[in-house]
């Protein structure tokens, strides 16, 4: 298990994270999500031991992971900036990381350079930027890593080399219990391999949840009336008595077209449904919701 719990860390007079926690289950793929500046790149390198925290404590399988190399040794990292030793190809790379990692590969390494058709001769720096990142998947996947953290992965790469890229990433999970901790700006693909998430904000985990729990607790819906457009809230507080619960809705967004409303409200399905029917609307249709619009509703309008 990846573990962070109560990480406070300073730079200077600005706190990037504030009494962080975060919690990712051994063999799962976990997305960690926030606005730029929200701190999970600071997040990220407490994980993979390059900064020391200030307050609380940052483990994996229960060892603190700051000056672990034994541990260090099992976690793989590509950070959103690579970096390759001057004037090396990818076969010189090939070698140092097989001198330092006991459990290369270099059977699934040829299987990725066949996969990615890089090559090998080529200096690391004459790379395009999506074929660095293709090059830092290739020799981390290679290490066959315990637990792997990417930091906005999929930047640079086109859309053949990421579903050949998450693929490999989804079959290591699957066939050998690899942990993932992905942070990455592109929602959708978060929403298409991620187990659990946390939304990050200011330093803090607003919102941590598997993925499947967190969108049946938002739901997107349409709704019209008959005599045109209604104010939800305020039938509610008149009617609150009659509905038998709380009057409420907790409605993140909203939007009107002409006489049909598109909302976005925090809660069950069974509960909205429950209180929105119960005005006998002329229309009531459950809409699917994405990771990206539970991120900016969520956003827009502050998590409590």
């Amino acid at each position: 298990m990846v573990q962070i719990s109560n990480l406070t860390k300073h730079f200077d007079n600005h706190t990037a994270l504030k009494g962080l926690n975060l919690n990712v289950k051994k063999g799962s793929i976990y997305g960690l999500v926030g606005v730029n500046g929200s701190g999970k790149t600071t997040a990220i390198k407490h994980l993979a031991g390059i900064y020391r925290q200030d307050k609380g404590t940052v483990t994996i399988d229960n060892q603190p992971v700051y000056d672990n190399a034994a541990l260090k040794a099992k976690v793989g990292y590509i950070p959103d900036e690579l970096f390759f030793f001057a004037g090396y190809n990818l076969g010189m790379t090939r070698r140092f990381y097989r001198n330092m990692y006991k459990t290369w590969d270099d059977s699934h390494y040829s299987n990725l350079i066949n996969l990615l058709g890089l090559d090998e001769k080529r200096r690391l720096n004459r790379f395009s930027k999506g074929m660095q990142k293709q090059a830092a998947f290739i020799l981390a996947l290679s290490t066959r890593p315990e637990v792997l953290l990417l930091d906005e992965p999929i930047d640079g790469l086109d859309p053949i080399v990421r579903k050949d890229v998450f693929r490999q990433i989804i079959e290591d999970v699957s066939e050998r219990g690899m942990t993932v901790l992905i942070s990455s700006h592109n929602l959708k693909e978060m929403d298409d391999i991620c187990d659990a998430v946390g939304i990050i904000k200011d330093g803090r985990m607003v919102i941590e949840r598997d993925l499947d729990d967190l969108k049946s607790d938002v739901q997107k819906v349409q709704v019209a009336f008959p005599g045109g457009s209604v104010d939800l809230q305020e039938t509610f507080q008149a009617e609150g008595q009659a509905l038998q619960s709380s009057p409420y809705l907790n409605i993140l967004h909203r939007e009107t077209r002409g006489t049909v409303q598109l909302l976005v409200i925090r809660g069950s399905e069974e509960e909205v449904s429950a209180k929105i029917k119960a005005m006998q609307p002329l229309i009531y249709d459950q809409l699917p919701l994405t990771l990206e619009e539970i991120f900016i509703y969520e956003n827009k309008e502050g998590i409590q």
